[in-house]
């Protein structure tokens, strides 16, 4: 797994402080991107919380994730979430370091008062004294949030005093392109009230972790979920259900709960998943992976949208008409491209795996924002991707009507097409049938039956 650092330079910790005029919460930004280019200190929003206590809760929650890893726990996690500015909402970020739960809090429109909300995407600090002063907010006695740095510090910051430097897995930045990819096959499967969400989430098991059992199935039954061993029509599977712990802390508050899937069968080995607990003027959103042991970033659900040049310049086209939305409308994209709407989706994807879109489950739409990080690399350090490159490029396919060659190293293995999609001899085929995205081969030739630039020329 290849890895980095990412720098995080901040001007100060972020703080939650008490004063005669009031309580302060001061959220410092790092370098992000705004609709005027690249800040160094970012500011979105100043203004007021109108559920304070909970907002907090909530932003806890999303650290924990950031701090959590929930398979091989033994190795260090952290990294500052990020937050987005959409015009009429602020969402913050984070993934675990195990690369296996990505969390969201998107704090509404009606859970922020007195200030417009700005646009543009950067890292928050959240550090381990501001942790403990959240928790420890207690009422909801006013509270003044600001997301940046003070209007003064705006025009005389002359330099960053607190650097965090962490590192940063390719495979976290995959997870991101792969739990958008997801997010955007589910449907709302099922809705439970307050008292229904308490009582099923405390009785989940919160034992052993990655492997310890099969996958946890759920199912509607009346006003609640009931437990079941197989994938029926309705179902949606909670894979690893200790995962979901970080919603302890805002279950109190909780408005509501609603649980998201894509469809399943009972030939569906496991599949990811998107818990929702609703509060006043907010939503916390917690996603799975298929497997507590494996994290988002081995799907593959980006691969076939990257190995096309023409999704590539569908989405540099698209790229240009984003402009901060919280809601994408492929159509409306599609009809200010002069795109079909199916190429638009693909350019969405694409955008997606390079951290620009994100999908937001509870409004089944796409959302603008532009993560702070180098987007190339998710490309050129994806096994799969950067192996297809290899094998179009080396000349290894050889492609004679609906069955294609690949040769790869001593072997050869067939590849075939049919209604569009393809399958291969390979053992990546036989042990996951499509579930993880294409294999290698495939991909391959997906690429050379589209004519895709690849190293050393088109084929």
């Amino acid at each position: 797994m290849t890895r980095s650092v990412q720098a995080l330079a901040y001007s100060r910790p972020s703080a939650l402080e008490s004063s005669q005029a009031g309580r302060s919460l001061g959220l410092e930004t790092s370098g992000g991107t705004t609709p005027t280019g690249v800040e160094a200190h970012p500011r979105f929003f100043a203004g007021f919380l109108t559920s304070p206590q909970i907002a907090a809760r909530g932003l806890l929650a999303v650290a924990d994730v950031a701090a959590a890893r929930y398979f091989q726990r033994l190795r260090p996690a952290s990294l500052d979430p990020v937050v987005t500015g959409n015009g009429d909402r602020l969402r913050f970020e984070s993934f675990s370091g195990c690369n296996g739960v990505y969390a969201r809090l998107d704090v509404l429109r009606e859970g922020l008062d007195g200030a417009e909300t700005g646009h543009g995407t950067t890292n928050v600090d959240v550090n381990n004294p501001l942790r403990e002063a959240l928790s420890r907010l207690t009422g909801d006695d006013p509270l003044h949030l600001r997301v940046g740095p003070e209007e003064l510090a705006v025009t005389t910051l002359g330099g960053s005093v607190v650097e965090k430097k962490v590192p940063l897995p390719d495979r976290w930045l995959r997870g991101f392109a792969e739990a958008q990819v997801a997010c955007a096959g589910f449907d709302l499967r099922a809705e439970l009230s307050a008292a229904e969400a308490v009582r099923f989430l405390r009785s989940l098991p919160r034992g052993a972790g990655a492997g310890a059992r099969a996958p946890l199935w759920v199912v509607p039954a009346g006003r609640s979920l009931r437990p079941t061993t197989r994938p029926v029509a309705g179902a949606v599977c909670l894979p690893g259900p200790e995962r979901l712990v970080a919603l302890q802390r805002v279950l109190r508050h909780a408005t509501g709960l609603r649980v998201y899937g894509p469809v399943v069968d009972g030939s569906v080995p496991a599949t990811a998943s998107a818990w929702e607990v609703t509060l006043p003027g907010m939503r916390l959103t917690l996603t799975l992976s298929p497997d507590a042991g494996r994290g988002f970033s081995g799907e593959g659900g980006v691969l076939e949208a990257l190995a096309t040049d023409e999704a590539a310049q569908d989405a540099e086209l698209v790229s240009v008409l984003l402009a901060w939305e919280p809601r994408i409308d492929p159509a409306d994209l599609a009809a200010q491209a002069g795109l079909p709407v199916e190429r638009v989706r693909a350019a969405l994807t694409r955008l997606g795996s390079a951290g620009r879109v994100g999908y937001d489950v509870a409004d089944a739409a796409y959302f603008h924002r532009e993560l702070p990080y180098d987007a190339d690399r998710v490309e050129r350090h994806n096994p799969r991707l950067v192996a297809a490159r290899e094998l179009a490029a080396s000349g290894a396919v050889d492609v004679a009507g609906d069955v294609a060659t690949v040769a790869s190293g001593e072997r050869r293995y067939q590849v075939r097409e049919s209604g569009g999609a393809l399958s291969c001899t390979c053992q990546w085929w036989a042990d996951y049938r499509g579930r993880r995205g294409p294999c290698k081969h495939a991909l391959a030739v997906r690429m050379v039956r589209r004519g895709t630039t690849v190293a050393g020329g088109a084929r």
